[in-house]
């Protein structure tokens, strides 16, 4: 993937995280690890590899905001996703 598409899906990623932090019944702390990596879709000058650990902890956390435990599809997606940004931030 190109780094334009990924700012791209990072971008879209982003506008899902708002939606999911607008609603009442989503713990908005579950997105804490993605806000304290500072990357944003916007930082152009992070390098790819930032951008592809913060789509990974990002996706690990929108997984999470729409899984109802840890053995359904979303909450195997969240594992999946934590493991991929475990993978991603080995290789900054």
């Amino acid at each position: 993937m190109h780094k334009e598409e990924l700012l791209e899906l990072h971008e879209q990623m982003v506008t899902i995280m708002e939606y999911f932090r607008s609603r009442e019944d989503v713990d908005g702390s579950i997105f804490a690890p993605y806000d304290g990596l500072d990357v944003d879709p916007s930082h152009v000058h992070k390098s790819k590899s930032e951008h592809k650990h913060a789509v990974f902890v990002l996706g690990n956390a929108l997984a999470t905001a729409m899984s109802d435990d840890e053995f359904s599809n979303a909450g195997r997606l969240s594992k999946r996703m934590e493991e991929l940004a475990d993978d991603a931030e080995s290789k900054l």
